[in-house]
């Protein structure tokens, strides 16, 4: 495949895919990702990052065992915002605010939805789970919860203090994430996260949904956050290319 020096390789393949998808080619199902790499000519990494933007932007469903989909029915509109990753403690020293992350629960837990599709890892493997509470200068900002395939971080859940996640997966496992999926949306605090936070049960809050991936697309992490609304804002920085 002929491709723009200037444009990753699994955005051309996506582009691809959405014109032959709206063209009609393929009717109710995708081919298997083994059929895209040779019909594209191109690795099944870049074919999975492909798909998994076209499922982000709510074109296809991917059901585990079963294949790949063509969506039927409108979703909701999705922005798509691109920005590095910078863990929760250096953020907080950007904007010289004090921060404090506090473990609420560290366990080993057997893997099962919705976290085991998206690590792509068997049912009722080990997952190390962490449940943690953001503050900044005291105040709560966020509550979390995170999966990650136990055999990718043998003994997280012994760590004591974890501080940057990402920090301590690269500097004692090895492992540097490469990207991360955010998918925001609002929602309504319950009773328990209202009360961590500290905010009016049915507050609106936001919720981020995040899997991160290492270089060779691994899935290494699942998290959920709620965030406060009345403390947080997100900020999409839009560059236009050339026309």
């Amino acid at each position: 495949m002929s491709t723009n020096k200037n444009i990753a390789l699994y955005v051309i393949v996506k582009q691809k895919l959405r014109e032959a998808i709206k063209e009609g080619l393929y009717q109710e199902q995708l081919p298997t990702e083994d059929e895209l790499c040779k019909i594209y000519n191109v690795s099944r990494t870049t074919i999975r990052q492909a798909l998994q933007q076209l499922e982000l932007e709510g074109r296809i469903n991917k059901i585990q065992g079963k294949g790949t989909f063509i969506s039927t029915s409108k979703s909701g509109i999705v922005h798509h915002m691109i920005a590095p990753i910078v863990s929760f403690s250096d953020h907080m020293q950007e904007l010289g605010r004090r921060s404090e992350t506090r473990i609420l629960e560290a366990t080993v837990v057997p893997a099962g939805p919705p976290f085991q599709q998206h690590l792509e890892i068997p049912e009722l493997s080990p997952v190390t789970k962490l449940v943690r509470l953001r503050l900044a200068d005291d105040q709560p900002v966020a509550y979390e919860i995170t999966y990650l395939p136990w055999s990718l971080a043998p003994g997280l859940s012994n760590e004591k203090q974890i501080g940057s996640l990402f920090k301590l997966l690269q500097e004692k496992y090895g492992h540097r994430i490469d990207r991360s999926l955010d998918t925001l949306e609002p929602v309504i605090a319950d009773d328990e996260v209202a009360q961590l936070l500290n905010i009016d049960p049915g507050s609106p809050s936001i919720h981020i949904q995040t899997v991160s991936y290492l270089q060779d697309n691994t899935p290494i992490e699942y998290s959920e956050s709620i965030f406060r609304t009345n403390v947080s804002r997100f900020i999409i920085e839009r560059r236009y290319d050339q026309m």
